[in-house]
């Protein structure tokens, strides 16, 4: 079997995205369009990838890290002087070159293995991927021999009235025999309008030559659309959420409303979740079995466990562990581990803490930079006060420990196994175990007291 490596081409500005951001670091489902095909192109089987930058670069670079290998196009010359550009890289193959656009996000590892088989089966020195297109309005079209073999892409100015009946259209993504590629890439000229070097022209290179060229039409023409506008990013952004939700639906999660639920792709959910609408699943969330998600959350990076439930919360880079209880309005924030059983009630905000099982905020509280034991209570508007204006300080509570309502915990601070905190009070200094702490002042009621506002 032929090794396969993939040049993806990714050094162009995008002018009609209207963006500082280089066009394939545009997110769709989450991820950047340059990470679906690199995802796209590992799963395909790729044993080396190679992104080709211009503008940029940089970011594209330290946004793909050790993923990938890198050449880099200076001047934006035409996609044939793009894969010029890993000519010194690819020196060595001799398998199968893979050529992919950086903005094609809606490509699957699927369907690239089907091209690469493709190829290797018809034994081809370079086989098209395809499309049949409903409006083939300014694509190339596939003219084909009797054998399927490629005869010609014609460009539809070029094309005759006849070839414009074609729907089968080139996607710009190809395989190559490795060799025959750098070697055909000299003879390429920017004779033309544009004064670039067109990779197509490779082809009838090739094909003069007497080589033989393939093409391999796609299932689903969806799967190779480019992306080069903001309107076309939406559309695809539709796509892949479309295609993610019915994943989870097949794998046993039942979404009440897919058009109001937006899952990332990278995201995993259990069997018998339940999820309602408006709810946003992003990044590397992770959610178990039989939890019921919704409606209005938002997880970001998030994993929970078993039987979570929660409703109208925003929770990120945190964990969650089984029968975690979420109420109304309440934001977990980074750092955040929850418990088996912890039960969050309505607006609370609980952030880079940890809450021991069975624990209890019930309310209106702020628990920050807390490490609190197992089967506590926290009353109504409970504040650990962890910030002097300089420094954060944490906040240390043992097991059982029952803290009465409207409470100031004023870190450092420690709050010991079965400690009471009397409703009211400001506590600074250590309580200890099974004792009560009342920090607040002595009631006075002074009597025949007049308010002079009413005189």
């Amino acid at each position: 079997m032929s090794d396969l490596v993939t040049v993806i081409l990714a050094a162009g500005k995008g002018t009609r995205m209207k963006s500082k951001l280089p066009k394939v670091l545009h997110k769709a489902a989450g991820k950047s369009m340059v990470q679906h095909v690199i995802d796209a192109a590992k799963a395909a089987g790729a044993k080396r990838n190679i992104v080709v930058t211009g503008f940029g670069g940089e970011m594209v670079r330290e946004a793909i890290g050790d993923q990938a290998e890198f050449a880099e196009q200076k001047e934006q010359l035409g996609t044939g002087h793009a894969v010029m550009q890993t000519a010194e890289l690819l020196k060595d193959e001799t398998g199968t070159v893979m050529v992919l656009c950086g903005d094609t996000p809606l490509l699957t590892g699927d369907l690239l293995k089907k091209l690469f088989d493709a190829h290797i089966e018809a034994k081809a020195k370079a086989t098209v991927l395809t499309a049949i297109m409903p409006d083939a309005t300014g694509y190339g079209r596939i003219i084909r021999m009797a054998d399927g073999s490629v005869q010609k892409i014609v460009e539809h100015k070029d094309a005759t009235e006849e070839e414009r009946q074609v729907k089968e259209v080139n996607s710009g993504i190809y395989c190559f025999d490795a060799k025959a590629l750098f070697e055909s890439l000299k003879k390429v000229t920017n004779d033309n309008a544009q004064g670039e070097y067109y990779l197509p022209d490779v082809l009838e290179i090739l094909q003069k030559q007497g080589e033989k060229i393939w093409a391999v039409a796609a299932d689903d023409y969806e799967s190779t659309l480019g992306i080069n506008s903001r309107q076309q990013l939406a559309g695809a952004e539709k796509i892949l959420r479309r295609r993610k939700n019915e994943e989870l639906m097949a794998e046993g999660v039942t979404l009440m409303d897919p058009d109001t639920t937006y899952v990332d792709a990278d995201v995993k959910v259990g069997r018998d979740t339940v999820i309602y609408p408006m709810t946003w699943l992003e990044g590397n969330t992770v959610i178990g079995e039989e939890c019921e998600i919704g409606p209005s959350i938002r997880f970001q990076n998030v994993k929970a466990g078993n039987h979570v439930t929660g409703q109208f919360t925003y929770a990120h880079d945190c964990e969650l562990e089984d029968g975690v209880i979420l109420g109304q309005f309440t934001h977990i924030r980074p750092d955040t581990h929850l418990a088996e059983g912890v039960k969050i009630g309505n607006f609370v905000e609980v952030k880079n803490s940890t809450v021991g099982k069975g624990s209890k905020l019930p309310h209106l509280s702020y628990i920050g930079d807390t490490d609190m034991g197992s089967g506590c209570n926290m009353g109504c508007g409970t504040i650990t006060v962890n910030y002097d204006g300089k420094t954060k300080f944490r906040t240390k509570i043992g097991n059982d420990a029952f803290i009465g309502c409207n409470s100031n915990l004023v870190a450092p601070v420690e709050v010991e196994d079965g400690a009471y905190v009397g409703a009211g009070s400001t506590i600074t200094k250590k309580v200890p175990s099974n004792t009560l702490a009342i920090a607040r002042a002595r009631q006075t009621n002074i009597e025949g007291w007049k308010d002079k506002r009413n005189s």
